[in-house]
């Protein structure tokens, strides 16, 4: 509780309450600032709310609490006693003292801001002749003096703010009535260029938010701008309607478009010319994506007919495909088998028996068939193995002991020339591997032919 004259006591089982502060479920020392009503007769006039950071100050510049408890604010007419502060230590009270001072200039610093923002100057005038007159009584600490300054400035200059609300209501008016016009002129381009039917609508719309969030523009005006960005709305509107007209007709002849392909493909989809047919449906998907868009539900029913009619021949390939690799796995399989047995060919042995089991290899070789890409190098690579150790026991034959060397090179020379035209007509019949496989025997044999040419002229 406090005394009489103001001074601030602890009482027993409570917490000491300072001198001047708002009692339980009271109200504050100084009275809230309230919202600025405009004169009877008077337009109301949108004012943003100030925003006022709260004033902190060091009150220990400002006064001081004496050991008592006496607490004292330093003037320009001199040190003044402004209440008691028996609570706490004299630190404590000096803050005290010090925020109920903040608490003031937060009051008139939203009086300057409430001045600036264009309020009701002569309510803003009363409320600081109201303060001003409270300040000489006012049980705070702080520049005193400071906020006498301001609370006068206010006085003097409420009037002139209220002129220049006027003036920044005016210029408010202009800049309004500008926006407009800019706003009328970006719907009468978008009118007559833009082909973003889209975005163009949506930024008609978002124009139009716009132009109702904008006030204080004259009525007369606002009126003649009003019918030109209607107009000019009404005319993007009958541009877009005929570009979507057009587009309906353009989607009607896709469709018929991507009817005829639909039958096309489900006549394919039983071929078996699986690498023709797969050509063919590559070239039907490039004429379905230039066919351009049908109507949204029909293209979707349109492209599952066409993708099923496509599914049922690529799968079919597939299967075709797995078919003829698991065939082809199965002959590298076997010569691999086919290798393992005859591994063992050594010309030592024999010549002519090695001779003749490279023959029955390479006989059963071409019979089997083709194999895996993948292993063709290393396979080929152990026959080939096989064939140099024969032929390699041969040349050094011939080379000993051969009196008819050059006959017999004469003889595969023309072996080497039975294998290439062999090769040529197969290339010209377009059947590559046994193209392939005739130009690996004349190679063979060419090399024999040049080893029992060499062979001779060494001896």
């Amino acid at each position: 509780m406090s005394d009489s004259n103001g001074t601030a006591k602890a009482t027993p089982g409570s917490a000491p309450r300072p001198s001047g502060a708002p009692k339980p479920g009271g109200s504050t020392p100084h009275p809230k600032p309230h919202a600025i009503k405009p004169a009877p007769g008077q337009a109301a006039q949108q004012h943003p709310h100030p925003v006022v950071v709260p004033t902190v100050t060091d009150p220990s510049v400002w006064g001081r609490v004496d050991e008592d408890g006496t607490a004292w604010v330093k003037t320009s007419e001199g040190e003044r006693v402004v209440g008691s502060w028996q609570a706490g230590d004299a630190t404590e009270g000096l803050a005290h003292f010090g925020r109920r001072f903040d608490d003031l200039a937060t009051e008139v610093a939203l009086l300057e801001a409430r001045l600036a923002a264009g309020a009701d100057a002569r309510k803003t005038k009363a409320a600081a002749l109201a303060l001003a007159e409270s300040l000489p009584t006012a049980a705070v600490i702080g520049d005193i003096d400071g906020l006498a300054r301001r609370l006068q400035a206010i006085t003097e200059h409420s009037e002139e703010a209220a002129a220049h609300a006027k003036e920044e209501k005016e210029r408010a008016r202009h800049e309004h009535t500008e926006r407009k016009e800019t706003l009328c002129a970006e719907a009468e381009k978008i009118a007559a260029e833009s082909t973003q039917w889209k975005a163009a609508g949506d930024r008609l719309r978002e124009i139009l938010d716009e132009w109702k969030s904008i006030r204080g523009v004259d009525r007369k005006v606002d009126d003649a701008l009003w019918k030109r960005y209607s107009k000019a709305r009404e005319a993007f509107n009958r541009r877009r309607g005929a570009h979507f007209a057009e587009l309906d007709r353009e989607r009607a002849a896709a469709k018929s478009r991507k009817e005829e392909l639909c039958e096309r493909a489900e006549e394919l989809s039983a071929s078996t010319d699986w690498v023709g047919t797969a050509s063919v449906f590559r070239d039907l998907l490039a004429d379905w994506k230039a066919a351009g868009r049908a109507p949204r539900e029909a293209d979707e029913t349109l492209w599952r007919r066409f993708k099923s009619a496509q599914d049922v021949f690529f799968s079919a390939r597939n299967a075709a495909v797995s078919e003829r690799d698991a065939e082809f796995e199965h002959n590298a399989n076997a010569k691999e088998e086919l290798l393992r047995a005859y591994e063992n060919i050594d010309p030592a042995n024999g010549l002519e028996s090695a001779r003749s089991a490279l023959r029955e290899l390479q006989d059963r070789w071409d019979a089997i068939g083709k194999v895996p890409r993948e292993r063709i190098q290393e396979l080929e690579g152990k026959l080939r193995t096989i064939e140099k150790r024969v032929r390699d026991a041969v040349d050094a034959q011939w080379r000993r002991s051969d009196p008819e060397a050059m006959a017999r090179a004469a003889q595969f020379r023309e072996k080497v020339a039975q294998y290439e035209e062999q090769a040529a007509k197969a290339t010209a019949a377009g059947k590559a591997r046994d193209a392939e496989k005739a130009l690996e025997q004349a190679k063979q044999w060419r090399e024999w032919a040049e080893a029992a040419e060499g062979a001779v002229s060494n001896r």
